[in-house]
């Protein structure tokens, strides 16, 4: 909607932009009232232009990238730590529980040859065996089968690792021993 506003000469503004772009034939007062509300350009009346520019669009990729740049680093070693975190806690509560219920039961831990399929399945050398004490096997955060042996070399009881992302033994096992 066009106010009414007046211009030096005392005329109103929307007669000066009537007088400057008059009414075509077949075109409506309705459309001469939308050409006469654009906004001036230095060269006369023209229309905005729409969209957006190729350095506003250059601008955008360089601070999105700069935020990538920033948050990418802080997130890489965190999938590892997560992993980790999870065997630590499944050799720590979940397993350890397992082997304990398993020991008042039956008075001793699996063998090293039974290993933590005698908590899934009854073997042939537990008599009190009220299981099973895992709902399915267990498996560390990278997909492969817990070590177990008893007795163990680091705990009299039994030892119980996870081999980590190598999957052979080294620094990164995830144990129940330190």
């Amino acid at each position: 909607m066009i106010k009414n506003r007046w211009t030096v000469d005392g005329r109103r503004w929307t007669e000066k932009i009537k007088d400057r772009f008059p009414v075509k034939s077949g075109m409506s007062t309705g459309a001469q009232e939308h050409r006469s509300t654009n906004k001036r350009h230095v060269f006369g009346y023209r229309k905005p232009k729409e969209g957006f520019t190729l350095i506003e669009l250059m601008l955008v990729v360089i601070i999105i990238g700069a935020l990538v740049a920033m948050v990418m680093p802080r997130l890489t070693g965190r999938g590892e730590q997560a992993r980790n975190a999870a065997a630590k806690a499944d050799i720590q509560a979940n397993l350890s529980t397992a082997l304990k219920l398993y020991e008042l039961d039956n008075g001793n831990f699996p063998s090293t040859d039974e290993g933590l399929n005698a908590l899934l399945h009854k073997p042939s050398s537990a008599l009190n065996w009220y299981g099973p004490y895992l709902e399915k096997k267990p498996l560390d955060p990278w997909g492969r089968e817990y070590q177990y042996k008893s007795p163990g070399e680091h705990r009299p009881d039994y030892d119980l690792y996870s081999l980590g992302k190598d999957g052979v033994v080294s620094e990164d096992d995830v144990t129940n021993w330190e």
